[in-house]
């Protein structure tokens, strides 16, 4: 159930409805948007009346019930407002959002060397990437495959993120980990594996950080939706929803089946951000680029690619990493999409970055 308050009401006037409120057993939770303030209403509200809470002050407009089983995930939750993340980095806030430029992350799969990690977040930086993408723990179908380097995978990507300032976005794998991960990572993500490991989605949503959560594999969308519930309702707000390919029965040609439709209807239930991970819905660089640019066409908030330097030799998923030469000439390719739609941001490249690149070509040339 969500209460919304009329525009211009005093905020002593609104302090009062929520204390009001908080006396009739349900915790009320204010979300000020745009035009409005939007107190809703968690708990057991089947026996509430909605009349005799819009008698409480002749400055609430109008009451209405959320349908919908995720409450707080609901676009109804925020009167139909779509919700922004703000994310602190050493750079300054970046904010995640429909009504924000497209936000840009990148990077390998899993973190392997520092010069490789700090080459690539370099060289994605000058690109326009606000954050670098690097795996420190992994999760893999086979126990044989490469698990990440773990803990010293992390500080790695901490100097990684003292040499370029870029966010860093790493996934948690088990809650005896979530300390260390969250002591670097600006955006803690939770892997389309662990979608439904509800004991680790409290974790992360009694914690600050914000969340990014990747639909898992064979996820509905309200399965989905119903994760980010958990979070949400442990008191974190600030959760991102990543699309990044569900299982089909097609599987020869590619990885996934990337879920494009799924921006469209989330964006009619749901208040959070949207980031498409076009990397593992095909499993195959050579489709990431045509995906990255119909994600933009279709309304997403984000995306999150793989970057490699050498994807022939990565330790995980270089089938689908595209080199930092093309990732360079997607962002290009999508900035004519993204400025189409009014979504772009240009991010100009310092002298001392260009000479970075420069020396960095000549020393491949060279070997």
């Amino acid at each position: 159930m969500i209460v919304v308050i009329k525009s211009g009401t005093p905020a002593r006037e609104i302090e009062r409805i929520s204390q009001e409120l908080n006396s009739w057993n349900v915790t009320p939770e204010k979300s000020a948007g745009r035009h409005q303030v939007v107190i809703g209403l968690v708990g057991d509200t089947a026996a509430l009346n909605p009349q005799q809470i819009q008698q409480l002050s002749p400055f609430i407009e109008q009451v209405l019930r959320v349908n919908q089983p995720f409450k707080r995930a609901a676009l109804e939750f925020r009167n139909g407002e779509p919700s922004t993340v703000f994310v602190g980095t050493s750079s300054g806030v970046i904010a995640f959002g429909q009504n924000c430029p497209i936000v840009q992350v990148a990077g390998p799969c899993s973190v392997e060397n520092e010069e490789m990690i700090i080459q690539t977040a370099q060289r994605v930086k000058a690109a326009g990437a606000k954050f670098l993408r690097g795996g420190a723990y992994k999760p893999r179908t086979s126990p044989y495959a490469f698990q990440g380097h773990g803990e010293s995978a992390l500080n790695l990507l901490a100097a990684a993120r003292e040499a370029t300032g870029l966010g860093i976005v790493t996934e948690v794998m088990d809650t005896a980990d979530l300390e260390k991960v969250a002591q670097v990572a600006d955006i803690i993500q939770i892997g389309a594996r662990n979608m439904q490991n509800f004991s680790l989605l409290k974790q992360v949503g009694a914690q600050d950080k914000p969340v990014l959560l990747k639909r898992g594999m064979s996820a509905t969308i309200e399965d989905w939706l119903m994760a980010a519930e958990y979070i949400l309702a442990a008191g974190n707000p600030n959760v991102i929803l990543c699309e990044r390919g569900i299982r089909t029965f097609d599987r020869q040609y590619t990885r996934n089946t990337l879920d494009l439709a799924a921006i469209p209807v989330l964006q009619t239930l749901t208040h959070l951000p949207i980031m498409i991970d076009p990397s593992h819905g095909t499993g195959r660089a050579e489709y990431v680029s045509a995906m990255s640019r119909a994600a933009i066409a279709a309304g997403a908030d984000s995306l999150m690619i793989e970057v490699h330097p050498n994807p022939a030799q990565a330790l995980s998923d270089g089938p689908q990493s595209l080199t930092l030469k093309q990732y360079e000439q997607l962002m290009q390719e999508m900035a004519v999409i993204g400025k189409s739609v009014g979504r772009w941001s240009e991010t100009p490249i310092s002298t001392a970055t260009q000479n970075t690149i420069h020396l960095q070509e000549l020393a491949l040339r060279v070997s």
